[in-house]
């Protein structure tokens, strides 16, 4: 795809993965609109908006509506660690509101116009965790497992529109996304962890070549296709830093 022209929506487009996307795609010569509840640094289109409230998310659907959008990427999103009944409902339905509602009602709003032009791109941001689902990460394995299956399924949907659909799964990055638990979970695990600019690199090159599926991190990738294969070994190969993440919750 020719990046120069497209207009490009990124939601979540003030964090520390968006603010440096929209920085690459800006060179590239797209003109960015950032989507997100504070303003970005420096000047740029801004949609403030408030995704954690089905009444915020469609007020942003009906900006959208009136935007011309050649690509929307679903950035936004929340993590929760810890136990499942631990969670509050309250989290429990910003989790999937943030991470699941928004991207699919956002792309229910730009889709029409796409159609009528017969042309697109949708790019949701996922993890590795919507294909290997971690304990102690529930909801947000679940939202993210949730949205790889929107993508897919809308991919076969619209094919003979002309537009894409592009599913990226990272695997952890540093972003303060990740809460001191998480950042010493990590640590006690030998998890790896890339830095922000492995993510939008990928993001960048997955836009221009149109890929469908990305899934960054190695050996993650493979276990991805392992867990879809055989999940109940690595329930096994999973065990230890299960057990490791429940020791840390639990403690005072």
């Amino acid at each position: 795809m020719q990046l120069k022209g497209k207009n490009i929506v990124i939601t979540g487009g003030s964090g520390g993965i968006g603010s440096l996307l929209a920085k690459e795609f800006s060179a590239l010569g797209a003109s960015i609109i950032v989507m997100d509840r504070v303003a970005p640094a420096g000047s740029g289109a801004f949609i403030e908006g408030d995704l954690s409230t089905l009444e915020g998310i469609q007020a942003v659907a009906e900006k959208l509506k009136a935007t011309k959008v050649d690509v929307l990427i679903n950035l936004a999103g929340v993590q929760y660690f810890g136990m499942a009944d631990a969670q509050s409902p309250q989290n429990t339905a910003l989790t999937y509101m943030v991470n699941l509602l928004a991207p699919v009602m956002l792309t229910q709003a730009v889709l029409p116009a796409m159609k009528e032009r017969g042309f697109g791109h949708i790019v949701n941001i996922g993890s590795i965790f919507g294909s290997i689902n971690f304990a102690h990460f529930a909801s947000y394995s679940s939202s993210k497992a949730g949205l790889k299956g929107f993508s897919e399924a809308l991919r076969r949907e619209v094919t003979k529109d002309n537009i894409h659909v592009t599913y990226i799964a990272p695997r952890a990055v540093k972003t303060p996304l990740n809460s001191g638990k998480v950042m010493e979970l990590a640590q006690l695990t030998k998890m790896k962890m890339d830095e922000p600019s492995v993510v939008v690199e990928q993001i960048v090159k997955a836009v221009i070549n149109e890929k469908k599926d990305v899934y960054i991190g190695s050996p993650e990738k493979y276990f991805v296709r392992l867990n879809a294969l055989l999940p109940r070994l690595v329930d096994g190969a999973l065990k230890k830093n299960d057990l490791i993440a429940r020791k840390l919750l639990e403690q005072k």
